[in-house]
């Protein structure tokens, strides 16, 4: 068996693109390295190295794996180079099976449908040997990725907690349809329309209703799996959208006619996904009238780096400044790799006259002028503790922590989200002496702090991931297939 990942989530609102630094910094290896990478971790390829390690008969070759933290999109190069690595990879043994974890939001420079085009170029490649392919739940599925893959499954859940049972379902799939149980056959079916994530979660709303509504659909004789795609709004692509796709064992007109079905629920559901947020003033002021013994958090979507946010937008920060909040406060955070250094080389205890944001582009707000005092450095590393990613090492670069006007404001040399208590550990912070958080996340930040915040609060602040998709300048995505305008309504 070879195994394989390319996992980025594209977004094309960024003032930015990822380049191969980015993919290093995260997940970058191959072979026997690859397996001792993931080993023990919850994500998909975790699941690949405990099913090697389970079943003798299979011999598994981990070809280049790679994935970057979401951002803009890939430089072409990297991506044919990743590309052409897997590629050469699979030319060098028959294989009896490939399996590939993928996002499905991965775009190019110029490049918008780069997952549609490894897939079908990996087909090419093998032949007729069995294919699986597993997806996030965000994927941008083109309904042509079907006909190319034998299967297709993707993750259930939204904050993403089940990614190695992803993997464990499409690898039990593949070794079915190699030894002869199976015959996978899939169908997507896209729904025409492109969905605000910030209400998608699938613990509650109108995703949950969804997603029982597929594992209903699911035990019916004959199906294999089905998954309700919520799409990635922020990839300006003509694929971008909600879809579902359905593996039937051998009758394809069931897949057809179970993804019809489970599309038309979904889509009955779409104005229930387009939401409006308080603004971050609005937002601060309802977390400083709570009166409790857990911090209240209040998240920045839009600038959420897991939608492909830059780390760098001063809406939140602005708003909390001009709040004065006289409890124990944590801004999580600004991306600023000059600005570290200088932390660095003033030491702890030192003083720096800097300025907080703003440093890439001057669309969503001006950098803003502060007096900072250094309270911590850190060297970025640590490992998650889940149950997101459990056990997946996470690299910040250097850090350091600043006190802002009695604010503890976190600042770091990688653009990546505050969605694990260890990020917290590591600098020195105890969400329990905290009464305001203030986090540039989303909805994956609940995973692991659902249970230790009173309540959690998002805004919608300007930002490459503005839950007002209006906002946003789309030149692909026909305007039918975004909501229309006045359909946002109060609350998430």
């Amino acid at each position: 068996m070879a195994i394989a990942r390319l996992s980025h989530e594209g977004n094309s609102f960024s003032p930015l693109v990822t380049g191969l630094a980015e993919f290093q910094r995260r997940e970058w290896v191959t072979g026997a390295a690859a397996s001792a990478f993931y080993a023990g971790t919850r994500c998909e390829l975790g699941a690949a190295v405990d099913f090697l390690a389970a079943r003798s008969d299979w011999d598994g070759h981990f070809l280049r794996c790679a994935a970057a933290v979401p951002g803009g999109p890939v430089e072409s190069g990297v991506l044919r180079a990743i590309g052409d690595e897997i590629l050469a990879g699979l030319a060098t043994a028959p294989w009896q099976g490939v399996y590939i974890s993928l996002h499905g939001a991965l775009i190019g420079e110029s490049e918008l449908a780069a997952d549609l085009d490894l897939v079908t170029a990996i087909r090419a490649r093998i032949g007729d040997v069995p294919l699986a392919v597993s997806f996030d739940l965000h994927a941008n599925l083109d309904p042509a990725m079907a006909g190319i893959a034998d299967i297709i499954v993707g993750y259930k859940t939204y904050p993403h907690v089940d990614t190695y049972e992803t993997g464990a379902k499409a690898l039990d799939l593949l070794d079915g349809m190699a030894n002869g149980r199976l015959a996978p056959v899939t169908r997507i079916v896209p729904l025409g329309a492109v969905l605000s994530s910030v209400n998608m979660r699938t613990e509650s709303g109108p995703m949950q209703a969804v997603a029982a509504h597929a594992r209903a659909a699911e035990s019916a004789s004959g199906l294999l799996d089905v998954t309700p795609f919520g799409g990635f709004a922020y990839a300006d692509v003509p694929t971008a959208g909600a879809s579902v796709s359905v593996c039937a064992d051998g009758d394809a007109a069931l897949a057809q006619r179970t993804a019809e079905d489970m599309a038309d629920f979904f889509r009955a559901r779409r104005p229930e996904f387009a939401v409006s947020l308080p603004d971050a003033e609005t937002g601060i002021r309802r977390a400083l009238d709570r009166t409790v013994s857990k911090p209240v958090a209040v998240l920045e979507p839009a600038d959420n780096p897991m939608s492909g946010g830059i780390g760098d937008t001063v809406g939140l920060f602005q708003a909390l400044l001009a709040a004065k909040p006289a409890v124990p406060t944590v801004f999580a955070f600004f991306w600023d790799p000059d600005l570290v250094a200088r932390a660095v080389a003033a030491g702890i205890g030192g003083d720096l006259t800097c300025r907080l944001g703003g440093r890439l582009v001057p669309d969503y707000g001006a950098a803003v002028p502060v007096a900072a005092r250094v309270q911590r450095l850190t060297d970025g590393r640590f490992i998650n503790r889940g149950p997101m990613e459990r056990g997946l090492p996470v690299d910040l670069g250097p850090t350091a922590v600043l006190e802002v006007a009695g604010i503890q404001v976190i600042v770091t040399s990688a653009c990546q989200s505050p969605n694990d208590v260890a990020y917290f550990d590591l600098h020195g912070i105890d969400l329990g002496a905290v009464r305001l958080l203030c986090v540039k996340a989303k909805n994956h930040f609940r995973a692991a702090f659902r249970e230790s915040c009173a309540e959690i609060i998002d805004v919608d602040t300007p930002g490459p991931a503005s839950a007002e998709l209006a906002r946003l300048r789309f030149r692909r995505v026909a305007p039918d297939r975004l909501p229309p305008a006045g359909s946002l309504r109060n609350g998430a």
